[in-house]
């Protein structure tokens, strides 16, 4: 079962193309082109295979298509109303404060944290050419700052390999949640 009660492997195997597709788009933020080529592998089974899948195929894909399946994911720090119900969690909107991590060097309150993020989205967009992802897993904004600084000297097609490998961590972290609470333990 996903968020939102989808099917499980088994029924999401038998599933339509389509009704499969927008089942797994919560969890990938969409990316068509990923999710068409991820729906074509089935039967999944199991999501663990599922999740062993998606993680070849976003690094098997041609680069636009990475870059889309990136680009689909708000930037870190995106304001409320701009992200999905599920990024929104995870960074935090629900908080009162979903920059605030006690001390990190050279970023104060929210409006400094707000201004890094942004500053260091563009920066970060203009060197690689694609969306910084990371799996925030309800940290504190604040508390990436160091993480996304110094992504910004890393190779890139090492940082494109990280950032990839984010994004199924993130959907596999999501399916998690959604869960029921003795399936996820079992």
């Amino acid at each position: 079962m996903t968020l939102g009660g989808g099917p499980d492997p088994p029924r999401l195997d038998a599933a339509p193309v389509e009704a499969a597709i927008a089942d797994l788009a919560p969890l990938f933020e969409g990316a068509p082109r990923f999710l068409a080529r991820l729906v074509a592998q089935r039967p999944f089974g199991t999501w663990d295979r599922l999740f062993e899948r998606a993680r070849r195929i976003a690094h098997a894909m041609p680069e636009p298509d990475q870059v889309e399946l990136l680009d689909a994911h708000p930037r870190l720090g995106a304001p409320r109303g701009t992200v999905s119900a599920m990024s929104a969690r995870e960074q935090g909107h629900d908080r009162a404060d979903p920059t605030a991590a006690g001390s990190v060097a050279g970023v104060a309150g929210s409006d400094d944290v707000a201004s890094t993020l942004a500053r260091l989205n563009d920066a970060y967009e203009a060197r690689f050419g694609f969306r910084y992802c990371v799996f925030v897993a309800g940290r504190p904004l604040a508390a990436l700052v160091p993480a996304f600084e110094a992504a910004l000297g890393a190779d890139r097609d090492a940082e494109l390999h990280r950032a990839l490998d984010a994004v199924v961590d993130i959907a596999r972290a999501r399916h998690e949640f959604g869960r029921p609470r003795d399936e996820a333990t079992a």
